[in-house]
């Protein structure tokens, strides 16, 4: 099985589907082929590869059992990158699986399935903003999470709380998940609190911080509208560099890893 990275973070509007968008289209543009998985109801991670109000097989009935996650696939227009899109049903599925015997485990036992035949090398998982089942059942499948954070205030009183969530969940459900990375976004070297904010994190966390940072950038607003990630909208801008260098940066951490026997020649 590849490496599964789960993007998450509770606080809203601060990348983190552009950035599950991105990396997955830049590990796929790398020739790594690669699954993004939409765990959000709003499904802005399956609009943004351009699959619009997704009808069934989607990841709900994924998670409730009803077809299997290859059933539920689609193809982008990246040979590399396929997709598991979501849709406003999914938004049930927080109550649904309330009373599911294995609830936390539903996405780790689809893709589990799923990778027995298929060669995916890496599953990007865009979680909702918040802390609930989904952003759970994520967590307990994944790899690693990378955070994205916001370079702002307000935006580093969230990351205490996703960094204990990530140690309850490795105690209970996942015993192998690692931090794979805080990423800066939204980053405008402009203003003196971006940069303080960076700094703060930078030096708390250390090398677990990406040294790719994202800025802010009218691109990548953009491209979503047009169904494309900003590596296809607009592969010189900013944003596409900032994203490029994020995928090749992972991939050079996990072949070192690979090296050193800290991880698995595929990944995980």
């Amino acid at each position: 099985m590849g490496r599964i990275i789960a993007v998450a973070n509770q606080k809203g509007g601060v990348g983190k589907t552009t950035t599950a968008v991105n990396l997955a289209a830049a590990l796929a543009l790398e020739q790594r082929r690669t699954l993004l998985i939409d765990m959000d109801s709003q499904g802005s991670a399956s609009s943004g590869v351009g699959i619009y109000q997704a009808q069934a097989p989607t990841i709900y009935e994924v998670l409730l059992g009803q077809h299997r996650l290859i059933d539920a696939l689609r193809h982008t227009d990246i040979a590399e990158l396929d997709a598991v899109p979501a849709n406003r049903n999914l938004a049930g599925a927080e109550v649904e699986l309330v009373s599911v015997d294995g609830r936390e485990g539903r996405l780790r036992a689809a893709v589990g399935e799923a990778a027995g035949g298929e060669a995916w090398e890496f599953m990007v998982i865009d979680c909702p903003p918040s802390l609930g089942m989904l952003t759970l059942n994520a967590l307990a499948a994944a790899t690693s999470v990378l955070v994205p954070l916001q370079c702002e205030f307000y935006a580093l009183e969230g990351l205490s709380a996703l960094v204990d969530t990530v140690d309850r969940v490795r105690a209970r459900f996942n015993p192998t998940l690692e931090l794979e990375g805080i990423l800066l976004t939204m980053f405008d070297a402009r203003t003196s609190l971006a940069r303080q904010v960076a700094a703060e994190v930078r030096s708390h966390f250390r090398d677990q911080v990406f040294d790719s940072v994202v800025p802010r950038n009218v691109r990548l607003g953009e491209s979503p509208s047009h169904g494309v990630p900003v590596l296809l909208y607009d592969p010189g801008s900013k944003g596409a560099d900032a994203y490029r260098l994020l995928a090749r940066e992972l991939l050079e951490k996990l072949e070192c890893k690979r090296r050193s026997g800290v991880v698995g020649a595929g990944g995980s």
